[in-house]
């Protein structure tokens, strides 16, 4: 037997409605903020990820499903939303259409790291982009859409944010860092000693006990920020208030990929373990500029559709799976024949409808009537046909009436 790939999973009929609802909240969500879906393919040029990811992250470094393909190209699987995005944006020049460009995709990513809870190496993410606004005021509506999903999923989370400046304070704090782990080094992890020369903010990001407890006494990016990252920190800060979104200020997020700047931010549960994290995202506006698109800015998140269904089951909530409005059961040929047109018939007129495939006695057909949650069951025998008419028994009631043919499109609308 050929079983299913380490960290991938299967979705089995029996769960899909889960994942159908959680992605049509996040449609819906996303329609009310005027975002329209964008699709990517599911795999790009590797060199897409090493300028927009950037080369010192955990994602590039150590964990994306790259190959060559058969004209010997670099191709990778997609590790996440925004670049593929970014990389649409520039090429087919949305930059001279309505701004901002307001987006959202659900998609499959692939990153190859150790399965946990919440975490495979095929996962899936709604995620938003906006291009084009560089205001504190998107900062807060792409948080405000993040922050309505949850509620609306009944997700129980917090909001942290935070500020990593602009290339400007970047720099002057990237000094700071490094004259802080520079006694330190020694104590280090392999990865924090890379980074150090590299990309010292990345410090900030390890998971490691030590290293994290070296972290806890670095000087905050909050200190070292330029007037005009100040000014929009502020900004945001008021346009939360306004809007009743709470929060709380953690100076040590800085998200895991370089393209960050400015605003970062994530969602945190504490019901699924250390890596709590459900969605994150912040503004990138360098972003489209080292894709060779322009001055452009951005910002957006993404939440992990498995982390979702993972925290909606802890909560002890439940995703009601809709069920057949009705179960044809024939008790001959003739009579399966005339269920298989009436059934054909009320499904033309959106009536969620079902018969028999496997010829099965009656006493079988209304027990998997009974199996599928039927709310009735249309039996239909030699009388029944003689009469053009079928015997609709309401499954939860037991209550049994005769309905012509002709009326079986009205009777089982809206049931």
């Amino acid at each position: 037997m050929i079983n299913v790939p380490k960290g991938t999973k299967d979705v089995l009929p029996s769960d899909s409605y889960k994942w159908q609802y959680v992605e049509g909240v996040a449609r819906e969500q996303a329609k009310l903020y005027n975002f329209k879906e964008i699709r990517t393919p599911v795999f790009e040029h590797t060199e897409l990820f090493l300028r927009g990811v950037g080369d010192t992250t955990d994602i590039v470094t150590k964990e994306m499903y790259t190959f060559k393909d058969k004209g010997d190209r670099s191709i990778t699987l997609k590790p996440e939303g925004t670049a593929g995005v970014a990389r649409s944006f520039v090429e087919n020049g949305m930059a001279g259409g309505a701004l901002p460009a307001k987006m959202y995709y659900i998609i499959p990513a692939f990153r190859y790291e150790r399965p946990q809870a919440g975490r495979l190496r095929e996962f899936h993410q709604f995620g938003v982009e906006v291009f084009g606004a560089s205001g504190a005021e998107t900062d807060a509506e792409v948080i405000s859409l993040a922050d309505s999903l949850l509620k609306k999923l009944g997700v129980q989370v917090r909001l942290y944010i935070n500020s990593i400046g602009c290339p400007t304070c970047r720099k002057a704090y990237n000094e700071a860092l490094k004259a802080y782990f520079a006694p330190h080094l020694d104590n280090l992890c392999y990865d924090c000693k890379t980074r150090y020369e590299k990309n010292p903010l990345r410090l900030l990001d390890c998971k490691e006990e030590e290293c994290k407890k070296i972290n806890a006494g670095a000087p905050s990016i909050l200190d070292h920020l330029c007037p005009d990252c100040k000014a929009h920190f502020e900004k945001l800060k008021a346009y939360l208030k306004e809007a009743g979104i709470d929060y709380e200020i953690n100076d040590r997020i800085v998200r895991g990929l370089d393209y960050y700047t400015r605003t970062v931010f994530e969602f945190v549960s504490t019901a699924i373990g250390a890596q709590g994290t459900v969605c994150g995202g912040g503004r990138y506006d360098g972003l489209i500029a080292q894709l060779g698109g322009g001055n452009v800015p951005g910002v957006g998140f993404a939440v992990g559709i498995e982390r979702l269904l993972m925290l909606i089951e802890k909560n002890g909530d439940t995703i009601v799976e809709e069920k057949p409005t009705v179960y044809f059961v024939g008790m001959d040929e003739d009579c399966r024949k005339k269920a298989f047109s009436l059934c054909t018939a009320l499904r033309a007129q959106g009536v969620w409808a079902e018969v028999d495939h496997m010829t099965r006695s009656v006493k079988a057909q209304f027990k998997y009537a009974d199996k599928i949650g039927a709310k009735y069951v249309a039996v239909l025998g030699g009388n029944e046909l003689e009469k053009g008419e079928v015997s609709v028994k309401a499954m939860a009631t037991g209550e049994t009436q005769s309905v012509a043919f002709a009326a079986l499109n009205a009777f089982f609308q809206d049931k």
